[in-house]
């Protein structure tokens, strides 16, 4: 097939996306896009958030928002590629602005969560001291974990909450999240063991 030929088909599907006669007819031109143009704009996808599992999310974003705004699609001002790949793009940098200002905010709440948990100051100094240096330790110990691993361990144990719960609230499967917490506290109980 020429790239004549396949921009003109996906064009046909965009324009029978955008007409969607019934439910049916433009779920079908969907899925056929989709299947025609995944692959390539998955990859797109991929190398702006450096992320697969982003890159599916910001890809799903995409499809969906092609679905909305189809009939919007004219053929004359860009090839059929160059506007599913442009809004997979801007799809890909809002997600990846979103998930770095989701990890800082996890930080700073971190942060905050472990300096409410040091004694105050007319604790005994000896013992401030300890806190401190467990603290520390602690804190250095987490930064050794992997980005979402540490988010996942921190939210379970400083926020309390349950295995489900964190699956739901970070949209992850539950077995990811029990593997990551299992796996996070050996190796925070490795790490904390060497700072004993």
């Amino acid at each position: 097939m020429t790239q004549d030929l396949d921009d003109a088909a996906l064009v046909a599907l965009i324009e029978r996306l955008g007409s969607r006669r019934d439910a049916a007819d433009g779920e079908a031109a969907l899925r056929r896009l989709y299947d025609l143009t995944s692959a390539k704009l998955y990859g797109l996808a991929r190398r702006v958030t450096g992320n697969p599992d982003w890159a599916e999310d910001a890809l799903q974003e995409a499809y969906l928002y092609v679905w909305r705004v189809a009939a919007d699609y004219r053929a004359s001002l860009s090839p059929p590629m160059a506007w599913l790949g442009l809004i997979v793009r801007s799809r890909s940098l809002d997600l990846l602005r979103r998930r770095t200002a989701e990890r800082a905010d996890a930080h700073v709440e971190l942060d905050a969560t472990l300096a409410e948990m040091l004694p105050g100051e007319g604790n005994d100094p000896l013992d401030t001291s300890l806190a401190s240096e467990q603290a520390w330790a602690l804190h250095e110990c987490l930064r050794q974990l992997e980005g979402r691993q540490r988010e996942v361990v921190s939210l379970a144990y400083l926020r309390d909450l349950s295995h489900s719960e964190l699956a739901g609230q970070l949209k992850l499967p539950l077995g990811t999240v029990k593997t990551w917490i299992r796996r996070g506290l050996e190796q925070l109980r490795g790490c904390m063991a060497r700072f004993a």
